[in-house]
């Protein structure tokens, strides 16, 4: 315990000597300083247990990036709800839709959920789209998901509207539902019965949502870089991609996120504010978004880890040691 405090100790007094130097002589360190903190991402990274990607900078894109991995495809898992987040809130920036606008939640559409599918089980379900927004980015919602994916006009939409955003590198080609059936190779019908009916025949399907699938890590679909992910949340925080109404929504509900609180918060000082979007499948775990610092900048971070055999508790406490490696850095080099 002594050594880890210490660990986290000495990086930001590091990086705090270097940022007293002469103006001259700090901008010779660092290049140097970028290095001790890729070192020490890499060195974290490899408590994962798998391929982790790593895109972080400063929000108003001032100073280095920290990257690792940067480029590379990873599964979004349910990060992909952020663009699909965005392209739901360009339609209502555009008058396509309103925020208080009811949409159908059909028994048909229900998914695997820990808000609707779970406890809105008779017929007879309508919620806002600003509702459905919620309960997707802060439960992670996938019957709200698959709901607002139709909205918007499916998935060929929402990559179309990442790429007017100038981001190429992430692609969507499934709602959450097509995706389950595709990961767990189920069949047609409800998705909780096709389920259910596969994992009586083959009870190994039960613990497959956190091992690693060969098949689906190398699968192209509904993949992300890390870069592309940070570039794209850099858009709509900066209020580049959204009206100003819009991008305070956004970040509003994204700083309500209540999953994965042993990610990128799990080492953060109390009261840090975070806005972030989580996804876990199989081998990956994943968790994007912004940090804030005291002095009111923000640095974007996007952390996935994929084929990964790790307890899960492994996986998140590499991303939180490296946010917190990250946002030390980013701190004191400022």
């Amino acid at each position: 315990m002594k050594r880890n405090a210490m660990r986290w100790l000495c990086l930001p007094l590091a990086i705090a000597a270097l940022a007293g130097q002469p103006a001259v002589a700090a901008a010779a360190a660092v290049p140097a300083a970028t290095k001790v903190v890729d070192t020490e991402v890499a060195r974290l990274a490899a408590g994962a247990g798998g391929v982790v990607g790593i895109a972080a900078w400063r929000l108003d894109g001032k100073g280095p990036r920290i990257l690792l991995n940067a480029d590379a495809a990873f599964p979004m898992a349910s990060t992909f709800k952020v663009p699909l987040a965005g392209k739901i809130f360009d339609m209502v920036d555009k008058g396509q839709l309103r925020l208080d606008q009811m949409l159908d939640v059909p028994q048909d559409m229900m998914s695997p959920s820990e808000v609707i599918a779970d406890r809105f089980i008779h017929p007879g379900v309508s919620l806002s789209v600003h509702n459905l927004l919620e309960v997707m980015l802060t439960q992670s919602d996938n019957t709200a998901t698959d709901v607002l994916m139709k909205a918007a006009g499916g998935p060929a939409a929402v990559t179309a509207w990442v790429r007017a955003q100038g981001v190429s590198a992430m692609r969507l080609d499934r709602d959450t539902n097509r995706l389950l059936r595709d990961f767990y190779r189920l069949g047609e019908g409800p998705l909780t019965e096709a389920f259910e009916t596969a994992a009586k025949a083959d009870p190994a399907l039960l613990t497959k949502g956190s091992r690693p699938d060969a098949a689906f890590d190398a699968d192209p679909r509904d993949t992300s870089s890390p870069a592309a992910m940070a570039a794209l949340l850099t858009r709509m925080f900066a209020g580049k991609a959204l009206s100003a109404e819009s991008t305070k929504a956004f970040t509003a509900i994204m700083e309500r996120c209540r999953t994965g609180m042993a990610r990128l918060p799990g080492r953060m000082p109390p009261g840090t504010t975070i806005a972030r979007k989580t996804g876990t499948i199989g081998g990956t775990v994943n968790d994007v978004g912004m940090v804030s610092l005291p002095d009111g900048t923000g640095v974007v971070i996007a952390a996935y880890v994929k084929e990964s055999a790790a307890p899960t508790a492994d996986r998140e406490r590499a991303i939180a040691e490296i946010a917190r490696t990250v946002r030390d850095y980013f701190l004191f080099a400022n």
